[in-house]
């Protein structure tokens, strides 16, 4: 399907826009009580079957008039047309400084009036709660509730209680990882009682291409119960330092395998004949854990070592340290033991989502973002989602200049520095834009060593680096950042800095991709203020460095060969070309990865859902489901003896035994089938007996059910995010990865149906249940 040239799309938004500003006099002329009954007057006409289309016109209308009275600003014509876009369920980029949080009133309140909830999500918790705060009065002047789904301090957490209370209200402004692990949580509960979140609805992503594509690549994970710990990450990480590049492994961009010579060398060392054999998986797995975590996981750009000694691992878009965050099916520990610090606590995955599949959940998803365009055939090819570019509101009076390239990064931070002062000079602010934490320390450095005062921000925090980036713009103003840092904060001008040319951004180095220079320029020049920006990049970038060959790129950094200023720009940006389409290629990867998950994930939820609803097991499913059970015993044991078969009845049937058992001949199946089933249906009547209620023995059924399959789930999610780790050294192998990791999981989960329903019949069975006094159900399971 081809995508519609955006022209069309804004000509559509701008009829569209006519009619809501039809209704503006209208609107205006209403007393407050009159305008505050329109909503009440639009919930009934979408009860008599009027769609929200039907009413988008006189309902943008009426809040943007609410935004006026109470918040006193009305939307221009470019955000009515944004809001509009985004109920339509548009990708839209407007320009930073166009006014996003105010555009999101408009689609929340007409998609919140269904009552079915709308929700917004964005990076952090300070803009989530900045919007919240700042927008909420002018929804609850309108009559709908509102609440955010984060608290300030990030160690604080929400009662379930309260959850439902926030996720019941009209709107919810909250964060995209909030959202998601609530989203996981609350199919990891046990009683109905304990869940929160209801049918998702309507939801706007701010920051979209931040979340749907910088983050996509990292599922969310929830660890849990912790795993036996292993003991082969020491004997794998020294193998491992025995290999020889090239000959015994391979590595390409952000990939490494093992060569077919490193294979044989390994199935030598640790005297194994296939060291692909499911007996030797986990041997296997360490292995390339190991090889990862030596050959492409980097020390200094995706983790460091805490002052407290630990591996802490780096938030690429940002530079900010993630606290607490770790890498999954024990990459994680392989790092450890690389760096020789303590090997920290292996944990089970309980539950695991990507954002890719996560927000293809609702049922109508939109987001906006300064710099979403660049990126529109991926978002339009994974989430099926157009993206449509805003008009602004002014003409960009922005000067942006050409970039400026050297060989080395002494000449880079030289040049960064001379064009900062330069600048300062004249009382103009100034913004420096660095890629890494690194380069911020790096120019902090030689400022100093002027004399200049200034501020650093590190993307650590963003409350208080949000209030320091308001202040960016005031005369004589000096700021150093990461790209991310205060992202989301507009940044207004002082007095007499217009007259100074606005705002002056300067970018050193190549950023991870032209969406982060985007974002980076347009922190200068929003709503027309005049403003400038420079990019200065050198072949010591870091980008550079990884995406070119090292040894070609240290005799034009030595100076041993002379290199022009257009071969540089070649070279820079092949880097970042190369580092754009590995991006994408991971977060292809990452989705079908999950592809997997996400079909056994809606099986498995929808099943709990069942259970948790009041479903049950009748007599006649766990009577089925304990004759696959009796079948699968029985053909794995062929030649039957008594003891084998004693065994089976106490691990899943009964605790006692009777004479009939020790006198039957094994050999006859049928015979041996029917007393199976006979001391099924005994031990079944028992609990019947002892509980001598329907309704109780339904809901310990259920409770049996529930237990079972969430131990099984949690193995099959464990195993899947070490089986994705596993295969991805089978490359040397020449197979086709995906296609094995698919039939591999498919395997698995087969395995895994046979376990819950071994599981089942064994804690209806064994479990010891009884009522109180008081009709309260006491299971205790085996």
């Amino acid at each position: 399907m081809k995508i519609k040239k955006t022209r069309s799309i804004v000509k559509k938004l701008q009829r569209e826009l006519k009619k809501v500003k039809s209704y503006k006099e209208q609107m205006a002329a209403l007393t407050d009580e009159q305008l505050q009954a329109k909503t009440k007057e639009f919930k009934q006409k979408l009860a008599d079957g009027k769609t929200l289309d039907d009413i988008m016109p006189e309902a943008f209308a009426a809040m943007c008039e609410a935004d006026l009275r109470v918040l006193k600003m009305y939307p221009f014509d470019v955000q009515i047309m944004a809001g509009i876009a985004l109920h339509k369920g548009y990708l839209a980029e407007m320009n930073t400084g166009e006014g996003k949080t105010l555009t999101a009133t408009l689609p929340m309140y007409l998609n919140g009036l269904e009552g079915k909830g709308a929700i917004l999500v964005t990076n952090n918790e300070y803009l989530a709660l900045r919007d919240a705060e700042e927008m909420g009065p002018a929804y609850e002047f309108m009559g709908l509730t509102i609440a955010a789904g984060v608290k300030r301090d990030e160690s604080e957490k929400f009662e379930n209680d309260e959850k439902k209370e926030i996720y019941a209200c009209d709107i919810v402004y909250t964060t995209h990882s909030a959202l998601g692990f609530d989203y996981l949580i609350n199919n990891l509960v046990k009683s109905s009682k304990e869940r929160f979140l209801r049918e998702f609805n309507y939801i706007i992503i701010d920051e979209a291409d931040s979340v749907l594509l910088d983050s996509a690549s990292t599922p969310l994970v929830i660890s849990g119960a912790p795993r036996v710990q292993s003991n082969l990450y020491e004997t794998a990480d020294f193998f491992i330092r025995t290999l020889k590049e090239d000959e015994d492994y391979e590595v390409e961009e952000k990939n490494v395998w093992f060569t077919e010579k490193g294979l044989e060398y390994a199935e030598s060392y640790f005297g194994i004949d296939n060291i692909f054999a499911p007996e030797y998986f986990e041997i296997y797995r360490h292995l390339v854990l190991a090889l990862r975590a030596h050959m492409i996981i980097e020390k200094g750009t995706e983790y460091m070592i805490s002052e407290s000694g630990e591996v802490a691992l780096i938030d690429a878009s940002s530079g900010r340290m993630l606290k607490g965050v770790k890498l999954r099916g024990g990459q994680h520990q392989a790092i450890e033991c690389k760096e020789q610090v303590e090997i920290t606590q292996e944990n089970r995955s309980m539950a695991s989502i990507t954002y890719q599949n996560f927000f293809s959940m609702f049922p109508k998803m939109s987001g906006m973002s300064g710099t979403i365009y660049d990126a529109k055939d991926e978002l339009y090819d994974v989430y099926g989602k157009k993206v449509v570019v805003i008009p602004t509101n002014n003409p960009i009076q922005r000067v942006d200049c050409p970039d400026w390239y050297f060989s080395d990064s002494k000449k880079q931070f030289e040049a960064a520095i001379r064009l900062a002062l330069k600048k300062h000079d004249t009382g103009q602010p100034v913004l420096i834009v660095t890629t890494m934490i690194s380069d911020t320390e790096i120019i902090s450095h030689l400022l100093v060593e002027k004399g200049i005062p200034h501020s650093v921000l590190n993307a650590n925090n963003a409350f208080w680096e949000a209030e320091i980036i308001k202040e960016a713009g005031q005369m004589g103003a000096m700021t150093v950042a990461t790209s991310m840092a205060g992202r989301g904060t507009d940044i207004k001008l002082g007095a007499g800095v217009k007259e100074l040319g606005g705002l002056a951004v300067i970018g050193v180095g190549r950023m991870l991709n032209i969406r982060d220079e985007r974002q980076a320029r347009g922190r200068a020049g929003r709503q027309g203020d005049p403003g400038y920006s420079r990019f200065i990049v050198s072949l010591e970038d870091d980008i550079v460095e990884k995406g070119t060959d090292p040894e070609k790129l240290k005799k034009y950094i030595d100076g041993k060969r002379k290199i022009s200023d257009r071969r540089v720009k070649r070279i820079v940006n092949n880097a970042q070309r190369i580092n754009e389409e590995v991006g994408s290629n991971n977060r292809k990867t990452a989705k079908d990865y999950d592809i997997v998950l996400q079909l056994e994930r809606k099986l498995m939820y929808d099943t709990r859902d069942m259970l948790l609803d009041g479903g049950t097991l009748e007599k006649d499913r766990l009577i089925s489901i304990a004759e696959d059970n009796v079948d699968a015993f029985l053909k794995d044991n062929p030649n039957l003896d008594g003891p084998t078969l004693k065994r089976f009845l106490l691990d899943n049937i009964s605790y006692s035994m009777d004479r009939e058992v020790n006198v039957m001949d094994y050999k006859n199946k049928a015979r041996v089938r029917a007393y199976i089933m006979a001391r099924v249906e005994k031990s079944y009547q028992e609990k019947v007996a002892t509980l001598n209620s329907k309704n109780a023995m339904d809901d310990f059924v259920r409770i049996s059910a529930l237990s079972a399959i969430d131990d099984a789930w949690i193995e099959q999610v464990d195993y899947l995010q070490q089986l994705q780790a596993a295969v991805s050294g089978r490359s040397s192998a020449q197979r086709n990865l995906m296609y094995e990791y698919h039939a591999e999981a498919l395997e698995s989960f087969r395995k895994m149906e046979a376990t819950v329903k071994k599981n089942i019949i064994r804690n209806v069975l064994l479990s010891e249940v009884r009522l109180d006094k008081k009709n309260k159900l006491h299971i205790l399971l085996p």
